[in-house]
C-alpha cells in the first residue's frame, strides 16, 4: 500500500513513522488506514527493535478529520464505524510486540492524543499542546481516550481534563502522568531515539517481544492471568539461544552477543 499521508524510516533497529497531512497532521479515513497497514507490517519486520512516531511541521496530530463527520451527522452506524476506525488502529499500536513511543512535537488534540496515550511510552516538547476538546463539538474521545485517560491518570484527574476540554502543555502532562519525559523541543527528538536505543540496545529482541506481550497482556487481563502469561513466556524463553547466551555471559563476566533467537 503506497502511504500518502505518512513518512516511514529506518535506522539501525528504529523505525521512525512521521505524521505528514499538513498543515495538522489530522486523522482522516485515509491516514488511519495508513497507520494501521504499516503497523502490521512493523510488527513482522524482524529488523525493527522499537518504533518512533512523531509529527512533521508544527503538530503531532491534531485529532480526527472533522470535515469528514459532515456527511455522516445523523447516522450512528457511520458515528460508530469511525470510532471503530480509530480504536482499531490505537489497539494496533498499543498491541505492539515491540516499543513503541511517541514523541509529541506539537499539538496533540483529540484523537491526536488518543493515539499517543495508546503508545508504551510518551515524550512530549514543553510548549506541545495536548487536550481531548470533543464535548466542544457536542462529542466524546471515541478513539479510546475515556478508557486510556482514566487508566493513565486516574479517574478524577481524567474527568477533569474531559469535561473541561482544557489544553495541557507538555510539562503540565507530565505532571499529571500522561507523558513520561518533557523536554525543550530542540532535545525532543535527541531524547526520544536515545531512549528507544536505551530500551534496545544489549537486549535480545526475543526477550524485548515476551517483556512487551507480558506487560500489555497483564494490562488488559486479571492479575492472576498475567502472572501465568509472564511464566508461559519466561519459560519459553528458556528454551532460546539468546537466553543461554546471557546467563552464560553473566556467570563468565562478559557481555552478552545475542543473535535474537
Amino acid at each position: 500500500m503506497e502511504c500518502n499521508h505518512i513518512q516511514l524510516t529506518y535506522k539501525d533497529k528504529l523505525a521512525k513513522i512521521e505524521l505528514d497531512a499538513p498543515p495538522a497532521n489530522t486523522l482522516s479515513t485515509t491516514m488511519i488506514q495508513e497507520l494501521r497497514t504499516v503497523f502490521k507490517q512493523l510488527r513482522e519486520a524482524d529488523h525493527v527493535h522499537a518504533i518512533i512516531i512523531t509529527g512533521s511541521g508544527k503538530f503531532f496530530a491534531a485529532g480526527a478529520d472533522i470535515k469528514e463527520f459532515v456527511p455522516a451527522m445523523g447516522d450512528a452506524h457511520k458515528g460508530r464505524s469511525i470510532s471503530e476506525a480509530g480504536q482499531a488502529l490505537c489497539n494496533e499500536i498499543e498491541s505492539m510486540n515491540k516499543p513503541v513511543i511517541a514523541a509529541i512535537n506539537g499539538p496533540a488534540l483529540g484523537g491526536g492524543l488518543e493515539l499517543a496515550m495508546a503508545c508504551h511510552f510518551r515524550i512530549a516538547a514543553h510548549d506541545a499542546k495536548l487536550g481531548l476538546p470533543e464535548l466542544n463539538l457536542g462529542l466524546i474521545p471515541s478513539f479510546g481516550g475515556t478508557q486510556r485517560l482514566a487508566r493513565i491518570t486516574g479517574i478524577a484527574t481524567a474527568t477533569e481534563l474531559i469535561l473541561s476540554s482544557k489544553h495541557i502543555n507538555g510539562e503540565q502532562a507530565f505532571a499529571y502522568g500522561i507523558v513520561q519525559l518533557s523536554v525543550p523541543q530542540e532535545e525532543l527528538l535527541p531524547t526520544t531515539l536515545a531512549t528507544a536505543n536505551g530500551f534496545i540496545n544489549g537486549h535480545s529482541i526475543t526477550s524485548v517481544i515476551k517483556a512487551m506481550e507480558s506487560i500489555v497482556y497483564g494490562y488488559h487481563e486479571s492479575f492472576a492471568d498475567g502472572l501465568k502469561r509472564e511464566r508461559e513466556n519466561f519459560a519459553a524463553l528458556f528454551q532460546t539461544e539468546d537466553a543461554k547466551e546471557g546467563v552464560n555471559s553473566f556467570v563468565e563476566k562478559r557481555k552478552p552477543s545475542f543473535k535474537h533467537k
